[in-house]
């Protein structure tokens, strides 16, 4: 391999190294989950996409030819990284909400994931009112 092919492979991965450490200094260093959620889901993606298009050049300039392996994964990767981190959001979102909190729909129809207070399945056609004590959160 000629110096420059090596040095374009090289630079790739010493960019992909520095996302990934920035993606995981920012997941043990930021104060709450959802701000820890985007350190990893953009870094350390953007930093595995590097590494991916280094192995990619380093296939090109080594054997002669373009591997398909590394491109299927970068993309198998930039779709589901984004659907894992708003399943993950939604989870935190889901736990840490209290209902009373959310406006009301102007439809005289609950949120959908808003339960009613009382646990029935009926349609709640006013907002509900902050509970007096902090047992009936969530």
């Amino acid at each position: 391999m000629a110096l420059w092919q090596e040095v374009i492979v090289s630079i790739m991965l010493v960019i992909a190294g520095v996302f990934g450490l920035v993606g995981s200094i920012g997941l043990v260093k930021l104060p709450e989950p959802m701000m820890r959620l985007h350190a990893p889901t953009k870094a350390t993606t953007l930093g595995v996409g590097g590494a991916l298009l280094a192995s990619m050049f380093n296939a090109l300039f080594v054997l002669g030819r373009f591997s398909f392996h590394e491109l299927l994964i970068s993309i198998f990767l930039f779709l589901t990284a984004p659907i894992t981190a708003h399943f993950i959001a939604k989870a935190h979102l889901h736990r840490h909400r209290a209902d009373y909190l959310l406006p009301a729909t102007g439809t005289g129809m609950p949120w959908a994931e808003a339960a009613p207070p009382d646990g029935s399945s009926a349609a709640q056609t006013e907002p509900v009112t902050e509970p007096t004590s902090t047992s009936a959160r969530r």
